[in-house]
């Protein structure tokens, strides 16, 4: 193969989650490494997520691309804008797919556009982050349609969990690929002066048992549920603290409030409940605690919390959701999802941290975010491989946003 394979991402936006930031890190990975230059397309300006507006040009994973040489563009769409795309949008992107060699969705909510633009025979590979497909509304039926049409030509699924789920809501077998998330082993590691300084910040005392919730402020993360447990905490252990961050875990988000309040919980200074919000050092946020918690009722696949949080040093605690069990195996603790057992069990985690500590040095390897880029960089080459088309030379325009038809 000779020349630069061109790849184009394409995103419904740029938002605090998970899977936006692990997708960022493999481009980051990829990019004009390894006969590769990426590029990408997000299809919205802004975002509305957990009652909050993201504007693109804030996030940090799109700050991050920017930065490293990736041309960033947009359709332009506000948060709201769920109109049908116009016949300019639709000619602008299949002409990016045109100067394009591979053709990678985040999440399959993208596909409704590339169902509907001239692809010009470019393969098309979406990456699922979840293991409840029927959940995702109408882009389920987006996905069936790729794969019904032949448009898709892989997807990649980042947990076991999820090849069965979309297996299971009829995708073919032979497109599912499972690439395993990964994390930059020397971001995230124990850091004592991380742990010491966030810990000051926030007034909580150098010894006091700690337990970090990171989360957007969605359903699917059942933050009721977390607060009655932390309830329960709270009176078992008068010295613990807990920090809470994310999208929407601030105190200006009135369904945050509400929830706090139904558990007669507060986030006063002084308080032993932190609202951090979104954070852009979770590294330092991870290493400051002793618990990293999650109690999602569904859609989990790989968090990317328990991995991080893990490998900082916090013992992961978690509801048996996606491929929760398959991480925190040997390096924390699965509880049912019950105030009680989840509080109890975050007990069992600060006693037992010592242990979990040691397991988790012995195995930072497997969570490495080389393997992971690797994996990708393969796949995105057999896709195209098999595709039958010569790689191009890269373009070299402009690294500005261009914002069209909006």
């Amino acid at each position: 193969m000779t020349g630069q394979l061109r790849v184009l991402s394409i995103y419904e936006g740029f938002f605090s989650g998970g899977a936006r930031i692990l997708h960022s890190d493999v481009l980051s990975g990829l990019h004009g490494r390894h006969g590769q230059q990426h590029s990408l397309l997000s299809i919205h300006h802004e975002m509305l997520r957990e009652a909050t507006v993201q504007p693109m040009r804030q996030d940090t994973c799109y700050r991050r691309l920017v930065g490293e040489g990736l041309k960033v563009s947009t359709l332009g769409r506000g948060a709201k804008d769920r109109s049908a795309y116009s016949a300019a949008e639709l000619s602008h992107v299949s002409e990016l797919v045109r100067r394009s060699d591979v053709v990678v969705t985040l999440k399959e909510q993208p596909l409704s556009l590339l169902n509907q633009a001239t692809l010009h025979g470019r393969p098309v590979i979406a990456c699922l982050h979840r293991s409840d497909p029927q959940n995702q509304g109408g882009a389920l039926d987006d996905l069936r349609e790729a794969a019904a049409s032949g448009r898709l030509a892989a997807a990649v699924c980042c947990a076991e969990s999820a090849r069965k789920a979309y297996a299971a809501a009829g995708i073919p077998t032979d497109l599912l690929h499972v690439i395993p998330n990964g994390v930059d082993l020397r971001r995230f590691r124990p850091n004592r002066a991380a742990r010491a300084a966030l810990r000051a910040e926030f007034g909580v005392p150098e010894h006091a048992p700690t337990v970090v919730f990171a989360a957007r402020y969605d359903t699917m993360k059942n933050v009721p549920l977390f607060l009655a447990a932390t309830e329960v905490l709270l009176a078992l252990r008068p010295d613990a603290h807990v920090l809470l961050c994310g999208a929407g875990m601030t105190a200006e988000n009135p369904g945050l409030l509400r929830d706090l309040g139904v558990r007669g919980l507060t986030s006063r200074p002084g308080g032993r409940i932190h609202l951090l919000g979104v954070r852009n050092d979770p590294e330092a946020v991870y290493a400051a605690a002793d618990v990293v918690a999650l109690t999602s009722a569904f859609g989990e696949a790989a968090p990317l919390c328990l991995i991080e949080g893990l490998l900082c040093g916090a013992v992961p605690v978690a509801t048996d959701v996606g491929d929760c069990a398959a991480i925190v195996e040997g390096h924390g603790l699965i509880a049912a999802p019950e105030p009680n057992a989840l509080a109890y069990a975050w007990l069992e985690a600060f006693t037992r941290r010592p242990e979990f500590l040691l397991t988790s040095r012995h195995s930072r390897h497997r969570f490495g975010r080389a393997r992971m880029i690797g994996a990708y960089r393969a796949l995105i080459r057999r896709t195209h491989r098999a595709a039958g088309r010569p790689a191009a030379p890269a373009s070299k325009g402009s690294m500005t946003p261009v914002y069209v038809g909006r």
